[in-house]
Formats: structure tokens, sequence, C-alpha cells
């Protein structure tokens, strides 16, 4: 019994030496989330109803995760009738021409139309919102 005492002893301090000794490998770090892109100038007309941030609405619903949605149908904002009649999914396409002309979209939104915009300024707004999950 004490034989196998110190056998046991003797083999732990042989397994504590040969982790001692034994170089950690460092794991690197998880990446940190992208940050997200900056909102062009263009965009600050959009900001003025919408917010950029999930789960929260201004006059107009957020616009975070919108591409891939089906318009009037995420919970946490009032959509209009017409918003809630729309079979539009968002895409890059619908976001562009809906910013355009929000009514040749969906007729009878109550968004107003932003007003002249150069194509440019369009799809910078577009790929901002893009780039918002």
């Amino acid at each position: 019994m004490v034989t196998s005492f110190r056998y046991d002893l003797a083999m732990l301090g042989v397994a504590a030496c040969a982790l001692a000794t034994t170089p950690l490998v460092a794991r690197p770090p998880a990446p940190l989330p992208a940050a997200p892109a900056a909102a062009p100038a263009a965009f600050a007309k959009c900001a003025a109803c919408h917010t950029v941030t999930r789960g929260s609405s201004g006059v107009g619903p957020s616009l975070a995760g919108v591409i891939g949605a089906k318009a009037g149908k995420r919970p946490g904002f009032t959509y209009s009738p017409a918003m809630k009649k729309s079979t539009v999914v968002w895409s890059r396409d619908t976001l562009n021409r809906f910013i355009l002309n929000p009514a040749a979209v969906t007729p009878g939104t109550i968004m107003p139309n932003p007003g002249a915009m150069s194509a440019a300024d369009r799809a910078a707004i577009v790929n901002y919102i893009a780039t918002l999950k």
C-alpha cells in the first residue's frame, strides 16, 4: 500500500513537471465584429425618420436588416395600410426604386418622396443599408 502511494505521488510529480514545461500554444483572440460602414452624407435625408438600430424606430421603421425582409411585416413598427398590403421584398433593386419614387413601388405609401437624388447617392444609401444587420 505504501509502495502504491509513493508510486502515485511520483507519477503525479512527473505529470506536473510535464505540464509545467510544456509550452502553451496561444490562441489568437476572436476577431472583433466589423465596424459598421459610415453613413454616406445623402443618408441624412433618411436618418431624419429612420434609425439604423434593430428594434428601434423613429417616424419610420429601423432600416437594420431590411435587405431580404418583406415590406410592412417586421414587428415593432406600425406600418401604413399600403405597406401592410405590399408584396415587396426589400432588395438592393427595390430599395433603389423606392428611394427614387416610393409611391411607384408601394402605391399609397405615406413615405414622402425624398426629393431629387443622384443615382450615385441612391447607390451609396442602398449599399450602406445593406451593411446594417
